[in-house]
This record gives C-alpha cells, structure tokens and sequence, in this order.
C-alpha cells in the first residue's frame, strides 16, 4: 500500500527531545518495510508547528492529507498520533477528514487506527482517551514552559519561543536577520498592492526568498508572517 508520512516537531524544539524529526522519520520508514507498505516521497514535515493547530494551519499536514484526498496515497503514517494532533478535537476532526475521502490512518507506534465500529463502542473510547491525554500532556508542557520563560524574562532574556520571521535571538536579545528581514519587507510590500498569500507564496519563491521551516511558502505561513508588524519588546535587565 502506498503511503503518505507525516512528522512534525512543535514550536519549543526542547519538549521534543528523544522524538525529533529524523526519530519519527526512521521510524515511520522502519514499520512500513516491516508491514509492506511504501512511502512515495520524504515524510511532509512540520517545523515549528503546534499539534493543537488544525490542519489547515499546519502546511505540510495539508499537503499529505491533499495527497489522500487526491487519491495518490491510500493513507498516512504517523509515528504517535500526538504526532497528527495534540488536542482531540483536532486529532478527531483530521481522522474524519481521512476517512471521509477513503484513506486510512496508522501509527507506527500501534498501526491502524480505525473508524468507529456502532458494535464497539469501546474502540472510539480508547482512542478519544488517547487524545484526551495527548491534549493533558500539551497542556501540562505548555504550563510549566510558561513558568520558564516568566521566569527568563525577569532576568532579562529573550523569552518567547521561536522568534518570528526576520528576527533570531542572539544572547537572549532579539535582532533582526538581513536576509529574512529583505524577504519579510518583499512580502509586505506585495501585500500592500493587494497580492493575494497565495501570490505572495509564488513571488517569494520566484524571488528566492525561502522559508525557515519548509520546503516552499504557504499562505497560512505568510499570514502568520505577516502579523508580526514589529519585534516583541524585551524587558529591561535587571540589576
């Protein structure tokens, strides 16, 4: 059977130690030649983006479940489902997407997770409860992260995740980045004369302006982008 893989690593790269990206690839890799199946391309991969964000908003999530919907792949595979989502309603919402268009979903971790089946109640149980404490894990990272980073900005750092287009930080301040910072005013020019963010996704492309955490633009990337008119504002050191 032909599949799609699907990984992805969440905006705080260190909550992910242990099941990084090249993890989760070898080991979707690993389980498909064991159970026979074949991946038609490299795994679709997320950098940077939350498991609780729907589909739309994850670019690469979009792309591979286009390609299930397209009929160019029978399924995908995931190394967890926290790995698809890490809320259920989300993770709920991207099963029935798949299902809807005939596609199948799996795990390496467990294999197939299948539709409900009105004889088995037990079988939607079970993997709800699995996202429940998917959801419960994200929540209790995201809460002690919180107090980290209240924590770092009293002392002065830079604490808010991963810092937008244009921008890195260097030391715990933030600073602009001279090639993104020409790609982030190139995008909000062509936005300023009514390009659409799918246009602007092709120009920057055409321009050679890349992305930071895909293989090419996607207009909710942009969007995101977009937002961030002017750099977060640091606490002051304390002495």
């Amino acid at each position: 059977m032909k599949l799609v893989g699907y990984i992805r690593v969440s905006t705080d790269r260190q909550v992910e130690d242990g099941f990084g990206l090249a993890v989760q690839e070898k080991m979707i890799r690993a389980w498909c030649r064991q159970q026979g199946h074949t991946l038609g391309r490299a795994a679709y991969r997320d950098e940077g983006y939350s498991g609780t964000l729907p589909a739309p908003e994850r670019p690469a999530l979009a792309d591979a479940l286009s390609e299930v919907e397209d009929g160019q792949a029978a399924g995908i595979v995931v190394g967890r489902l926290d790995r698809l989502a890490r809320r259920l309603i989300t993770q709920e919402a991207i099963l029935a997407q798949v299902w809807k268009n005939n596609g199948r979903v799996f795990t390496a971790d467990q294999g197939e997770i299948f539709q409900d089946d009105p004889e088995d109640p037990m079988r939607t149980a079970m993997r709800q409860m699995m996202g429940v404490f998917s959801e419960l894990e994200h929540s209790m990272i995201v809460a002690r992260l919180r107090a980290g980073r209240k924590e770092k900005a009293v002392q002065g750092g830079y604490a808010y995740g991963a810092p937008p287009y244009g921008w890195q930080a260097v030391s715990g301040e933030l600073v602009e980045e001279p090639a993104e910072q020409v790609g982030l005013a190139r995008a909000r020019e062509l936005r300023a004369a009514g390009a659409s963010l799918r246009e602007i996704c092709r120009r920057l492309e055409a321009e050679r302006f890349p992305p930071r955490r895909s293989d090419r633009w996607h207009p909710e990337a942009v969007r995101r982008m977009l937002q961030h008119e002017a750099p977060y504002t640091l606490r002051p050191r304390t002495t």
